[in-house]
């Protein structure tokens, strides 16, 4: 395990980048600053995702970042370095923050990124002790030569038309697949989901905090929906998502929420013993005709 101390205010460096793309980068926000901690673990362990696996049920909040500058702006961001929140946006992140405020919150994973660093350094702040980490998994999608560009300018490329109806086919010039994009953040997430689960027990509570296309890629693949369907899902700035993993399946429990105390919903819900020589339900199954809804465990 290495720890190596990187300025809070920067993003980080181009340098790093394929090098540590294989890479886990976790850190912890000490006097403004984070620290780094770089480990060769990619993947869980295996017996890491046998611990996780057995009875699983975490629940993942995934929380877009507040409103940047070059949201305001009509700017496609991208990766770019230096983008951070504008005011609007640091309000949206102090009203997520106190949304999950009475949340049993285990641990707050960014995308390196300084918008979403800063949402998650108001995430974390209301839970004594915990400190936001980073992964380069939930990094913004490599847009490439798009990079920079007013979205008005954008959308009379050609391109723009296939990432509307088909992103499944879409290379953006000079840099990332949408399919590449999905792929790995789905990952992370899993990998991220095993490891919380390993450190933090089986019904543990944690936040992702990364972008729009990333979080919609994540929320399609939790809702069974292909790529190509993925436009259809809305996830505005600052809202949150929440997707809770079972063996069983995945479930999600709201999508481009920005209002309301989620306490009671983030709260893990209670374990039915299983008996007898056949299967009963358990919290993990789908209740038939849809059950009682948050407040009955499920």
């Amino acid at each position: 395990m290495i720890m190596v101390e990187d300025p809070g205010a920067a993003d980080l460096p181009a340098a790093d980048v394929a090098s540590r793309d294989a890479l886990g980068i976790r850190g912890r926000r000490c006097s403004h600053s984070y620290l780094h901690v770089i480990t060769l673990q990619a993947r869980p362990t295996a017996g890491m995702v046998h611990a996780a696996t057995i009875g699983t049920m975490t629940t993942v909040v995934l929380l877009r970042h507040g409103r940047s500058q070059a949201n305001a702006s009509g700017t496609l961001a991208g990766r770019s370095a230096g983008v951070g929140l504008d005011d609007v946006g640091k309000q949206q992140a102090a009203a997520a923050a106190e949304r999950l405020a009475g949340a049993p919150i285990r641990a707050v994973v960014s995308s390196p990124l300084q918008r979403c660093r800063r949402t998650a350094v108001a995430v974390a702040d209301p839970h004594d002790g915990l400190a936001p980490t980073t992964h380069r998994g939930l990094l913004e999608c490599g847009y490439g030569e798009w990079t920079g560009r007013p979205l008005k300018e954008l959308a009379k490329d050609p391109l723009w038309r296939v990432v509307q109806e088909q992103p499944s086919a879409v290379r953006f010039p000079g840099g990332e697949s949408m399919i590449e994009m999905a792929a790995r953040a789905q990952q992370a997430i899993r990998d991220l989901d095993a490891a919380i689960a390993a450190e933090h027990g089986p019904d543990a509570v944690w936040v992702a905090v990364s972008h729009g296309d990333v979080i919609k890629a994540i929320l399609a693949e939790a809702l069974g929906m292909h790529l190509d369907s993925f436009q259809r899902i809305l996830v505005d700035p600052a809202s949150i998502s929440i997707v809770r993993y079972t063996d069983a399946r995945p479930y999600v429990a709201g999508v481009n929420t920005t209002a309301g105390d989620l306490t009671e919903l983030l709260t893990p819900p209670k374990r039915r013993r299983r008996g007898g020589r056949r299967r009963a339900a358990t919290a993990e199954d789908a209740p038939v005709g849809g059950g009682l809804g948050a407040g009955d465990g499920r």
